[in-house]
C-alpha cells in the first residue's frame, strides 16, 4: 500500500461523523454562462496575465509559434504537429535536464471562460516541463471551451499518468509588500493558441 493510501485509510478510520455530499445540481443550474464563450475566454485570459491568439483556418502553427517567440532556442513538445520543437520532453533522463527550456508547447484539454484556466492532462512522463519552461503555449480547440468550473469538472480526466492541472495565466506570486513576481512557480508567459 502506498503512503497516500495509508494516510487516506487513517483518515477514514478516525472520522467519527460522516456527511453526505451536497446536491450540486441547483448550483450547476445557477452557474454563470456566456453568450460569446470565445470573447469571454480571451478577455479572462488577458485579465490573468496571459494572452490568446486565435489561429486562422489553414494557418501554420509552427510559423505562428516562431513569430510569437522568435528567440526561443530550446522548444519542448511531444505533439507531432509541432515540428518547430527542438526536443521531446521525455527524451531527457531527468526533469532537472528540462531547466533552461525556453518554450514548451502542450495540448490543453478544456478551457474555462469564467477564470481563464486551461486543463492540462499529463501526457508526458516529465510533467515538470509544464512548469519549468520560461514560456508556455497551450493549444486549445475552441470546441473545448466551457462556461464555468462546474462544466469543466464534468469533462476533465487525468489520463494514463493520473495527473492533470488547471493553469490560468503565467505563474505569479506577491508578498505582503505587494511585490509581484512572475515565473516564481512556473512559466513567465502563457499564450493560448485557440484553433
Amino acid at each position: 500500500m502506498s503512503s497516500r493510501e495509508d494516510i487516506l485509510q487513517n483518515i477514514r478510520r478516525n472520522t467519527r461523523v460522516r456527511y453526505e455530499k451536497p446536491d450540486l445540481s441547483t448550483l450547476e443550474k445557477e452557474a454563470i454562462t456566456y453568450a460569446d464563450p470565445v470573447a469571454q475566454f480571451c478577455k479572462t485570459v488577458g485579465e490573468v496575465g496571459g494572452h490568446v491568439v486565435e489561429v486562422k483556418p489553414g494557418e501554420d502553427m509552427n510559423v505562428l509559434i516562431h513569430n510569437l517567440y522568435p528567440d526561443a532556442k530550446r522548444i519542448a513538445s511531444n505533439l507531432k504537429e509541432i515540428t518547430c520543437a527542438t526536443f521531446h520532453p521525455d527524451d531527457v533522463a531527468s526533469s532537472a535536464e528540462l531547466d533552461g527550456t525556453d518554450l514548451a508547447v502542450v495540448r490543453g484539454r478544456v478551457g474555462v471562460c469564467e477564470n481563464g484556466a486551461v486543463w492540462i492532462e499529463q501526457d508526458v512522463e516529465q510533467r515538470a516541463v509544464y512548469f519549468i519552461s520560461e514560456a508556455l503555449i497551450l493549444l486549445l480547440d475552441r470546441k473545448n471551451l466551457v462556461n464555468n468550473m462546474h462544466e469543466a469538472y464534468q469533462k476533465i480526466d487525468t489520463g494514463e499518468y493520473g495527473y492533470g492541472v488547471f493553469i490560468s495565466g503565467p505563474s505569479k506570486t506577491a508578498d505582503i509588500e505587494q511585490a509581484l513576481v512572475l515565473g516564481a512557480h512556473g512559466a513567465r508567459e502563457l499564450t493560448v493558441l485557440l484553433f
